[in-house]
């Protein structure tokens, strides 16, 4: 009968249970927009100042970026993020000139991360 090593198998069990509660750790918080203030130009442009909240780690896990989309997901507009914001939550980022066609009564804001992409929640802006 071979040798197990009781500890060998410890350290086993708590690195796989390390990696599952981190894992799911890392997925339960999406970024999140959290407020929009929407300024028009006179050329009918648009400039937004977004919100976002996530729990940025460092390189590794950070916020990315946020977008407007019009009711059926199409984007509008794109800033992205180049950095994190470990000490700085929630922080707010501007995007001016976005074109939105005039019949677009409502746009939707959407921020992403590095690790898990784009969130499922949108936050509602009304233009008019």
């Amino acid at each position: 009968m071979a040798y197990v090593d009781p500890i060998s198998i410890a350290r086993r069990a708590v690195a796989s249970l390390l990696l599952v509660m981190f894992a799911g750790a890392a997925a339960a918080d999406p970024p999140l927009v959290t407020a929009v203030t929407l300024t028009q130009a006179p050329s009918g442009q648009w400039r937004f100042d977004v919100t976002v909240t996530h729990p940025d780690s460092g390189w590794d896990h950070y916020a990315d970026g946020w977008r407007i989309e019009d009711a059926s997901g199409n984007q509008l507009g794109l800033r992205t993020l180049a950095h994190p914001h470990v000490d700085e939550q929630p922080f707010t980022r501007s995007l001016a000139g976005v074109a939105i066609p005039d019949d677009i009564a409502q746009v939707y804001a959407r921020a992403r991360c590095n690790i898990d992409g784009w969130s499922d929640a949108v936050f509602q802006v009304t233009l008019k």
